[in-house]
């Protein structure tokens, strides 16, 4: 199962509206199947601009990271899941690609290009 990053903007609550709302998407993300592996709180911040979302002008929203990992098929219903969530502003899924691996990527090193011309 690939890796994915879930980008949570949530409307300004009261913490245990916060935390209803994180139980709700992670309980979400469990039962179709993903594996939750970390949460990230960023805190609240100014919006970048206001969003209007379900008849509601937002300029402050909690940021928060939910790592999982998941099968590609259950994205797009989770996303218009979080899109009809009262108290989600704005969900974004990013895959997380794997680490890189240390081997050479595009060809010899340059230091035996120079060696082989002099």
């Amino acid at each position: 199962m690939p890796r994915y990053e879930l980008a949570l903007i949530v409307k300004a609550m009261q913490r245990p509206e916060t935390a209803a709302l994180l139980r709700r998407t992670v309980e979400t993300l469990m039962e179709r199947g993903a594996v939750v592996r970390g949460l990230e709180n960023l805190g609240e911040k100014l919006l970048p601009y206001k969003i209007s979302k379900h008849n509601e002008r937002h300029t402050r929203g909690g940021y928060f990271l939910i790592d999982f990992h998941a099968a590609p098929g259950i994205v797009t219903g989770l996303l218009d899941h979080l899109e009809r969530d009262i108290d989600v502003v704005r969900p974004t899924v990013l895959k997380n690609d794997p680490e890189p691996s240390n081997g050479p990527c595009c060809g010899p090193p340059v230091a035996s290009k120079l060696q082989d011309t002099v």
